[in-house]
């Protein structure tokens, strides 16, 4: 019986300290707060036109009938800091994973390319000084971002971060989550809650994705979404109740295991 009551005392304060070790986590979502899409289109003539307010987005590569299409969003992470500090404090939480969320958009517009499968990738931006415009897909406008302004003015490849490539299945409907890779410009836009400006382009020659726009969609679930995930950071002297907590769970699986021995 005192085996038993030590066993289960242990077991008691090993999960508890090892929930400290592990620290607490928490989440926060944010929906695009801008984005547009970009294109050449067929013969190179949408090349200065804006399309900020299509209720679609599009990635398509460069060699297919209608012309490449790139998209760019801006998301304001600042809720993301007041909410963690609010939560942990500043300076005491770390950025776990960031998940972008795309919603799948069928094709009702003539202007984008046949949607196909493929791969795209998402780089970020260092500018986000870009204006996401008014144009549509049946009236562009010249008064925001275009393919030519990307090019000429925002994109820059020496100091724009790339999150990874990513494969799209095809398809004109459901929702899509992207792990982006952990940058260090991406970890310090949401250490600071700043603006980050996310790139989407074509990754292969087949590649042609459709998804809904922080105007289109009909519901706010659909629109482009990022979720950051932290774990809280230890103070120093939780360190040593982590150490406690290994040492305990150390004598909690030694005594299961005399215990097998000793029925």
């Amino acid at each position: 019986m005192r085996i038993l009551f030590k066993l289960s005392i242990a077991i008691t304060c090993g999960l508890f300290a090892a929930g400290i070790c592990l620290g607490q986590g928490a989440s926060f979502s944010s929906q695009s707060i801008a984005d547009a899409f970009v294109t050449t289109g067929a013969n190179g003539s949408l090349s200065s036109s804006n399309f900020g307010s299509a209720g679609a987005l599009a990635v398509s590569a460069s060699g297919l009938p209608l012309g490449e299409f790139q998209s760019v969003l801006k998301f304001d992470l600042s809720g993301a800091q007041n909410s963690f500090n609010a939560q942990f404090g500043a300076g005491k939480w770390a950025v776990q994973s960031v998940t972008l969320q795309l919603t799948a958009a069928p094709h009702s517009n003539p202007i984008f390319n046949n949607i196909a499968a493929g791969q795209f990738g998402v780089s970020l931006m260092q500018n986000n000084s870009w204006i996401e415009g008014t144009g549509s897909g049946g009236l562009p406008t010249s008064d925001g971002i275009s393919y030519n302004l990307l090019f000429g003015t925002y994109m820059n490849p020496a100091v724009d971060q790339a999150l990874g490539t990513f494969g799209f299945a095809g398809g004109s409907s459901g929702q899509n989550g992207y792990g982006l890779g952990l940058s260090s410009s991406l970890i310090a836009d949401i250490l600071s809650g700043g603006d980050a400006s996310l790139r989407l382009f074509a990754a292969d020659s087949s590649v042609s994705y459709l998804f809904d726009s922080r105007t289109g969609g009909g519901t706010a679930a659909f629109h482009p979404t990022i979720t950051v995930d932290v774990v809280a950071v230890p103070e120093p002297n939780s360190v040593v109740v982590c150490v406690a907590a290994l040492a305990i769970l150390w004598l909690w699986q030694s005594i299961r295991r005399w215990l097998r021995r000793n029925p």
